[in-house]
């Protein structure tokens, strides 16, 4: 006789199933392979490609110069005269030759031009005089412009044979030129005869004209900036006699072995002589601040 009290099967636990795991039902478990990319996350963001570190090291080094080699490029800084009209002396500062005409190493520019910038602060903060002479046409303005931004001499019509080795006498054609001024603000000249009175104008126009720039300026400048030594050979002559520093733009028909600070740039272009004389503008202002705080600070101690 069958025994009654028989076992369902499906009571009978499966001997070949495996164990649950115990953690298996939490709902905060997770796999080791869904946990590894998180752990794994920290160190793929520290690491660092060597492009991108070289990139990295190219942006320190751009943001150290007050002119990026892009900026002096789209300037046309590069830009030299023909290889026919070249100065030999020049000859470390061009890159390479093109269509006949010398293309200027911009790298060497870029450094040339901090340190003329650093110079030109360095006057400025110990309250020299820096006269800016610029007489070519495309530069006439830009170098008015800029000297007076940081009040500065300047000369931008003609350059005058002895304004630096024979000063005394032009301080003397500004003195003629005030005295002219003077007699205009209290009538004398209204009371001259008509032609005369024409004459004190025209010599006055005259004067001013060639000599405005300079009218405050009433000893020799500290030093000198001149954007194309090749023109301003007399200047640059004047300046060597007296000793005192020169910053200068210098194409690659020009002599830099008589200028203190060269800059090795295209000194046709209008651009490229905007960025040169605005970049030694900042510079001067920079001193002519720290100066300010200087004197602040020396008052106040």
């Amino acid at each position: 006789m069958a025994d009654e009290t028989t076992t369902d099967p499906s009571d009978v636990p499966d001997e070949n199933a495996p164990e649950a795991s115990p953690d298996a039902s939490s709902p905060d478990a997770s796999s080791p392979d869904e946990a590894a990319p998180d752990e794994a996350a920290p160190d793929e963001a520290a690491e660092s490609t060597p492009a991108q570190d070289a990139d990295e090291a190219q942006e320190t080094q751009e943001s150290s110069h007050r002119v990026t080699v892009e900026a002096l490029l789209k300037a046309g800084a590069h830009f030299g005269h023909l290889t026919s009209r070249w100065n030999p002396r020049m000859e470390d500062f061009i890159f390479m030759e093109r269509n006949n005409i010398h293309i200027i190493d911009l790298m060497q520019t870029q450094v040339l031009l901090d340190e003329a910038a650093e110079a030109a602060k360095r006057f400025a903060r110990r309250g020299k005089k820096i006269l800016f002479a610029g007489t070519k046409t495309q530069a006439q303005e830009i170098v008015r412009e800029h000297a007076e931004a940081c009040d500065m001499p300047h000369m931008v019509d003609r350059w005058l044979g002895g304004t630096m080795t024979n000063f005394q006498t032009i301080r003397k054609s500004i003195r003629r030129m005030e005295e002219i001024e003077r007699m205009e603000r209290d009538g004398t000249l209204d009371k001259l005869k008509k032609k005369e009175k024409l004459m004190r104008l025209r010599e006055h126009e005259k004067l001013e004209t060639t000599l405005g720039g300079i009218r405050n300026m009433a000893s020799l400048p500290g030093a000198i900036y001149i954007v194309d030594v090749q023109r301003e050979d007399i200047a640059v002559s004047e300046a060597n006699n007296l000793g005192i520093p020169i910053i200068a733009m210098v194409d690659t028909n020009g002599n830099p072995k008589n200028v203190d600070f060269p800059i090795p740039v295209n000194d046709d272009a209008l651009s490229s002589i905007e960025l040169v004389t605005s970049t030694l503008t900042d510079a001067v202002q920079e001193g002519l601040e720290e100066r300010k705080m200087e004197k602040k600070a020396k008052a106040s101690a």
